[in-house]
């Protein structure tokens, strides 16, 4: 077992998550790579369909005592978050692309509202608007990069959101021998432009890419 290796995760993790690398030996330091502002959000009372591409997202719509009839969503977490609010999640899918196809596929003929972040990606809006579904978006928070510098070697990065990569990225280089461990294909398209060394987790979960770290590093 090596005793030796660290890794830094993007994103402060739980006790539970922390406890996977301990009884791993593995180091870790962690941060929040970026910061999550919630806005004000001047949100309908009664909502047909909405779609989440994060938990932040659904924080801030939940919290204003909206009613919404059918929930669109992207990943395990977000819809278990949705699930234990009481709400109704219809579709789920591991990443944007995949969702569009969905909606495409089964519901192209009735209207959404995307709830989303200021950096939000194309892919998802992009792909219904050239398929012609009438969506609306409503930015409901927004996420800031917490940029700091790290004048160490790390032999794993875990990476958790594609701003994730670009806050460490704007103060840090990945050395060729440092792994790049991301939640999921979108998170790894954006590392990808800075190294060849990358993991992708089974499962879009945080504990999925520790194991993925604890695979590798050990």
């Amino acid at each position: 077992m090596n005793t030796a290796s660290t890794i830094l995760s993007t994103k402060k993790l739980s006790v539970s998550q922390k406890e996977l690398l301990l009884n791993a030996d593995l180091g870790f330091v962690e941060y929040d790579a970026i910061k999550i502002e919630f806005l004000e959000a001047d949100i309908k009372t009664e909502i047909q369909n909405a779609i989440f591409t994060s938990k932040n997202a659904v924080k801030v719509v939940l919290n204003s005592n909206c009613k919404i009839q059918n929930c669109f969503c992207i990943g395990e977490n977000t819809k278990k978050f949705l699930e234990e609010n009481g709400q109704n999640v219809v579709e789920t899918a591991k990443n944007a692309s995949d969702l569009a196809e969905i909606i495409i596929k089964k519901y192209r003929n009735i209207s959404f509202l995307f709830f989303c972040g200021n950096l939000r990606r194309d892919e998802l809006p992009n792909l219904l608007k050239q398929n012609n579904v009438d969506l609306k978006e409503q930015i409901v928070y927004k996420t800031h990069l917490n940029r700091i510098i790290f004048k160490r070697f790390f032999e794993g990065i875990l990476f958790f959101s594609p701003s994730g990569v670009q806050s460490y990225i704007s103060k840090n280089t990945i050395s060729k021998k440092t792994i790049a461990f991301c939640i999921g294909n979108t998170t790894a398209s954006e590392a990808k432009k800075y190294t060849n060394n990358i993991i992708v987790a089974n499962k879009p979960t945080v504990e999925n890419v520790i194991v993925q770290a604890v695979k590798y590093l050990i």
